[in-house]
Formats: structure tokens, sequence, C-alpha cells
């Protein structure tokens, strides 16, 4: 890829994230179906399994959902200036949105269309999150172990206070110790 090609690229891809920031509301999670309808459906830089797996990796470590991602599938895309690109396209939005609601907020929180709004934005918000997951559910899961540990992994984060990190751990430790007892079957 020449420097050109590259350098589009990498404006493309700030444009891309800052639309995705700029119109998704609900954080993270309710960016993801927009996230790869870009990256995958639209644009075709990145394969639906490969982004199924760059959503997993950027939940199970710290940080912004969105950012990480960004930053990811920047990299990924374009290198260290992609990321960066990605990065900053993903806040830029929030960032001014914020700013300018922080001038205003005391004025008009209390008016109540402008709470209605927000109670409609909310449900939309769930839509978009349960809309994700039915479009990360064919890809992610490719067996009856990955249904079972689905559903211990939701009745455990349902039902108790255990830290999504701990789960994430033991749902890697599952899936290798399945994986290793499905190939000393085989064999």
């Amino acid at each position: 890829m020449d420097k050109g090609d590259k350098l589009k690229k990498i404006r493309k891809l700030f444009f891309v994230f800052f639309r995705i920031g700029a119109f998704t509301f609900g954080g993270g999670l309710a960016m993801i179906p927009f996230i790869k309808r870009e990256i995958v459906d639209s644009n075709h830089w990145i394969e639906e399994e490969e982004i199924v797996d760059i959503f997993a990796m950027v939940q199970s470590v710290p940080g912004v959902i969105a950012v990480n991602s960004a930053i990811f599938v920047g990299y990924r895309i374009a290198g260290i200036w992609g990321a960066v690109a990605s990065a900053v396209g993903v806040v830029l939005p929030s960032f001014i949105v914020i700013s300018a609601i922080a001038l205003f907020f005391s004025s008009f929180k209390n008016i109540p269309v402008v709470a209605r709004a927000f109670e409609g934005i909310n449900a939309g918000v769930v839509a978009l999150i349960i809309t994700a997951l039915f479009q990360l559910i064919k890809p992610s899961i490719k067996d009856d172990y990955g249904w079972i540990i689905a559903a211990v992994v939701f009745a455990i984060m349902s039902l108790t206070n255990i830290s999504a990190i701990y789960v994430l751990l033991a749902s890697a430790a599952a899936g290798i110790i399945i994986s290793y007892m499905k190939k000393r079957k085989e064999a």
C-alpha cells in the first residue's frame, strides 16, 4: 500500500469512527452493531469471524469498549496512525456533545420533553444491545459446549456480583479444557 492510499484509509477510518461515535447512544455495547456494519459489511476491512474475536478481546481488557474497538480495528487496518485516527474519531463527538451539555445542562435538565427524549434513547439503547447479541451469537457460539458456557456465564453475571474479568478468565479456561478434551477424544 503506498503512502497516499494509507493516508486515505486513515482519513476514512477517522470519519467512519467519528460517525459511529456521533450517532450511537449507550456506550460501547450499543456501538457493536454499527462497528460491525461499517467495518465488515460496508468497507470489507475485516471478516465477520475476526470482528467477533476483536469484540471478545476488547471486552476482556481494561478500558472503554468503543475506544478499545476503535484502536484495535484502526491498528489492524492501518497501523499506529489508523489506531490514533479511529480512537480520536470515536471519542471526539462525545467530547463535543458532553462539553456543550456541561455548559447548558442545569438550564434544560428539568424540561419534560428533554427527560422524555432520554427515556426514549434508553429504550433504543436496549434494542441496539439486543441486536448486537443476535448478530454475535451465530459466529461466536459454534457448538453445544459454547451454549453451555454462554448460559453459565449469563447466570453467573445475572445472579452474582462476581467480576466480569474472573468470569471471562474462567470461560477462557473452560474453552481450553473443552478443546483439549475434544482433541484427546478424537485421537
